[in-house]
């Protein structure tokens, strides 16, 4: 009993936890985030950690595409922009991942779907699901055939994502944008239900966010306004006391 309760010890001290990779990341990324951003950046972080411990857990191209594509979505008009790159590269290191990794197969998800209609898109997954193609649709055919893969918000968004890059005027209609996912989830077998709750929050999320960065951007154009005008010298000049009223001129 002793010998298998240090084991079990063992074996759940091994498992990072959130606060290694908060850890992590804040020494790899050691500049501040700006305040509307940092729950970003840390809900993020925190549901990619908890993924990635998890016994079921798989990387696969659409979850990167769902990463990726949350990321940049909700880091839109972040100051300065060129801090964006290390931040997600940042978050990456710190689950001992490869930023590049997916980017690259972000982008290899777009280039498969691309200038396909939303219905081919659902074609080719039901035929990746069941057939043979190349190493995509094989990934694919992996998640559509295992009863225990691990699904997630973000894999969700990858899906989402691949119908708005070809027809997002069909995912902006409600019964089309259903319809879709509900071929697409029965071809890869995910609980429908699930899939379009994640995704109502998550449309929903990025109007609530686009806000506060219209609300953020409003604060500093104001704030940016005031410091020019106490920078600018004023407009009519006092008087030069020097100068005599006229009345006492022409009294003198």
């Amino acid at each position: 009993m002793v010998k298998s309760r240090t084991k079990l010890d063992l074996t759940v001290n091994n498992v990072r936890t959130v606060s290694d990779t908060k850890r992590a990341f804040y020494s790899i990324h050691t500049r501040p985030i700006n305040s509307i951003y940092r729950r970003v950046v840390e809900e993020l972080m925190v549901e990619m950690h908890l993924l990635s411990v998890n016994v079921d857990y798989q990387y696969n191209p659409i979850y990167a595409l769902g990463v990726v594509t949350s990321f940049d979505r909700f880091m839109q008009g972040y100051r300065p922009d060129s801090d964006k790159q290390p931040i997600f590269d940042a978050i990456c290191q710190s689950l001992q991942d490869d930023p590049n990794r997916y980017r690259h197969d972000a982008e290899r998800m777009r280039e498969a779907v691309n200038h396909k209609t939303a219905k081919d898109v659902v074609a080719w997954l039901e035929q990746s699901a069941t057939g043979y193609g190349n190493d995509l649709q094989e990934q694919i055919k992996a998640i559509a055939n295992n009863p225990k893969f691990k699904y997630s918000r973000l894999f969700a968004i990858g899906l989402f994502t691949m119908f708005e890059a070809v027809d997002p005027e069909a995912v902006k209609n409600e019964a089309q944008r259903e319809e879709l996912l509900k071929q697409a989830c029965a071809a890869l077998r995910l609980p429908q239900d699930k899939v379009q709750k994640d995704l109502e929050l998550y449309r929903s999320n990025l109007e609530k966010m686009a806000q506060a960065q219209a609300m953020m951007a409003d604060l500093l154009a104001a704030e940016k306004k005031k410091r020019e005008q106490k920078q600018q010298p004023n407009s009519t000049p006092p008087p030069d006391s020097s100068e005599a009223p006229k009345g006492e001129a022409a009294s003198s």
